[in-house]
C-alpha cells in the first residue's frame, strides 16, 4: 500500500466523523438561548419584537431538529455535504432572527462566528469558504438592512455609526482568523491522527511478519497428523506392492516426501518457537534484512561499519525490533528512490551509542524543507525532470514521518542533513552529496547483550536432518 492509497483510506474514512446528534444537540442549545433572549427583551426591557416572526424562525429550527431524531437513526453520521448543509441553514436562521432583531446594533450579532468555527473544524477548506464568504456578506447586509429595536415608547435604540461599523470591522477580522486559525489547527491534528493510523498499520504489518515463526510452529503441530496419516498409508502401500516394484517405488518416494516435510516443519517450528536467537541479532545483519528488499533495485547499496572511541572490535548485538527493521527499511527505501546510482549505509559504536548513516547521491532533501522533514503528508511540487526520472513516485512524506515515529519509539534519535549544496554544479560537489540521515541510540535502549533491555540468549536448540 502507497502513501496516497493510505492518506486516501484514511481521509475517506474521516470524511464521516461527525455524528447528526452531535449537531442536533448544538441546535438545541441555539433554540433554548434565542427563546430566552426574546422571552428577556420582551419581558423585562418591553422592546417592541416582530415577536411572530422570531418564533417562526425558531420554530423552523424546531421542527427541522424533530424530523432529524425521527427520521434518522441516532447514530447516523453525517458527510462533509449534510454537514455543510446543516452549518449553512443555522447560519440563515440566525441571520434572520438579527434581520428582525436590529442587525448589527444587537450584541447577539457576535453569534454570527460559531459557524465559521464549526465549518472550520469539522470541514473541508471549499466549505470553510463558503461559509466565511457568507458571513461575510451576510454581516455587511445586516449593518444596512434590519428591522430596527424599538422601546416600549416607541423609541429607536441605536448605537453611533461609528460603533456599528467596528461591530462590523471586528465580526469580518474575526471570521477570517478564527476560521483560518480553527482550519489550520483541526487541518494538522487530522494529518497527524492518519499518520499515526497509517504507522500502526506498518507496524502491525511488520509485526505480523515477526511472528511468522510462530504460525509455522502452529502449522508444523497441525499437519503433523495428515503427515502421520501418508507415511502409515505409503508404509502399507509397500508392503502390498512387492510383486509391481514401478508403483513401490513411487510409494516408497510418497514415504520419504512426507518424512523430509514432517522434519522441515519440526525444525522450523522450533526456530519460530523455542529459538530466542531470533529476537536479537548482530547490527550489520538487522541492517542487511532492512536493506534486502531493495538491493536490487538498480542502485548499489555499500555497507560500511567500524567502532568508534572506545566501542571495541566485536560487533554488537541489538534488537531485533519490528520498529527497528522497518523504520531502516523505509529510510534505506527512500535513499534508494532518490539515488543517482550509490548508496551507503554506515554503522558505528561505542560504549555509550550505536549509530547508523544512510546517504545517497542524489540530489538531497529541498533546503527549504528540512526543517519539516517527518512531518506527514509534506508535498513538494515535482519538477518535470523529476517526473521523468521517477514516474511512479507520489510521496507526501508519510514514508519517513513512519519511520522517524517508529525509530524513535525504539528510543531513537533522528537527524537529516545534506552532504553539499544542491545548488552546486556536478563537478563542486562530494561524492556522498546527497541526502543524509542519522539514527542514533543510546546502547542501553536497543544493545541485546547489556543494558535494561538485554535478553537471555536461551539454549541453541539443534537442527534434525
Amino acid at each position: 500500500m502507497t502513501d496516497s492509497d493510505i492518506g486516501l483510506l484514511l481521509g475517506q474514512a474521516r470524511g464521516h466523523w461527525i455524528r447528526l446528534r452531535t449537531l442536533i444537540m448544538l441546535r438545541w442549545v441555539a433554540i433554548a438561548g434565542q427563546i430566552t433572549a426574546l422571552i428577556a427583551a420582551q419581558r423585562m426591557y418591553h422592546l417592541q419584537l416582530e415577536i411572530g416572526w422570531c418564533f417562526l424562525a425558531i420554530g423552523i429550527s424546531v421542527i427541522g431538529n424533530l424530523i432529524a431524531i425521527f427520521v434518522f437513526p441516532e447514530n447516523k453520521r453525517l458527510s462533509e455535504t449534510e454537514n455543510f448543509l446543516m452549518v449553512l441553514f443555522d447560519l440563515l436562521q440566525l441571520a434572520f432572527l438579527l434581520y428582525l432583531t436590529g442587525g448589527l446594533h444587537n450584541p447577539f450579532a457576535l453569534l454570527l462566528l460559531w459557524p465559521v468555527t464549526i465549518s472550520a473544524t469539522i470541514m473541508g477548506l471549499r466549505s470553510v469558504l463558503i461559509i466565511g464568504g457568507a458571513v461575510i456578506i451576510l454581516v455587511t447586509l445586516l449593518a444596512e438592512f434590519h428591522l430596527p429595536l424599538r422601546t416600549e415608547m416607541g423609541f429607536i435604540l441605536r448605537i453611533p455609526d461609528v460603533f456599528v461599523f467596528g461591530n462590523w470591522a471586528a465580526i469580518i477580522i474575526a471570521t477570517v482568523f478564527m476560521g483560518a486559525f480553527s482550519w489550520r489547527l483541526s487541518s494538522e491534528m487530522r494529518s497527524m491522527s492518519d499518520a499515526l493510523a497509517a504507522t500502526q498499520m506498518a507496524l502491525a504489518r511488520e509485526q505480523k511478519l515477526t511472528d511468522l515463526g510462530g504460525v509455522v510452529a502452529a502449522a508444523a503441530h497441525e499437519l503433523g497428523t495428515p503427515l502421520a496419516t501418508i507415511k502409515l498409508a505409503s508404509a502399507e502401500l509397500i508392503e502390498e506392492l512387492d510383486d509391481r516394484p514401478d508403483l513401490r517405488e513411487d510409494a516408497a518416494l510418497i514415504r520419504q516426501q512426507a518424512d523430509r516435510c514432517r522434519d522441515i516443519l519440526r525444525d522450523m517450528g522450533r526456530a519460530g518457537k523455542d529459538d530466542l536467537h531470533l529476537r536479537q541479532a548482530p547490527l550489520s545483519t538487522v541492517i542487511n534484512e532492512a536493506a534486502e528488499p531493495h538491493m536490487h533495485r538498480g542502485k548499489a547499496i555499500h555497507f560500511h561499519d567500524a567502532p568508534g572511541h572506545g566501542g571495541g572490535f566485536q560487533q554488537p548485538s541489538i534488537l531485533r525490533k519490528p520498529e527497528v527493521v522497518h523504520g531502516l527499511r523505509n529510510l534505506i527505501q527512500n535513499a534508494v528512490d532518490f539515488a543517482r546510482a550509490n548508496v551507503w549505509v554506515e554503522s558505528m559504536w561505542t560504549d555509550d551509542v550505536i549509530s547508523i548513516r544512510i546517504l545517497d547521491d542524489g540530489r538531497g532533501f529541498p533546503p527549504h524543507l528540512i526543517g519539516r522533514i517527518g512531518d506527514p503528508f509534506v508535498r513538494q511540487r515535482r519538477s518535470e525532470t523529476d517526473q521523468k526520472a521517477r514516474p511512479e513516485y507520489e510521496g507526501m512524506g508519510l514514508g519517513l514521518f513512519i519511520a522517524k515515529t517508529l525509530l524513535e519509539r525504539s528510543g531513537a534519535e533522528l537527524s537529516f542533513a545534506n552532504g553539499s549544496d544542491p545548488y552546486l554544479a556536478g563537478n563542486d560537489r562530494k561524492e556522498r552529496r546527497g541526502a543524509i540521515v542519522e539514527v542514533v541510540w543510546p546502547r542501553s535502549k536497543i544493545d541485546a547483550r547489556e543494558g535494561e533491555f538485554a535478553l537471555p540468549i536461551g539454549r541453541n536448540q539443534p537442527i534434525e536432518v
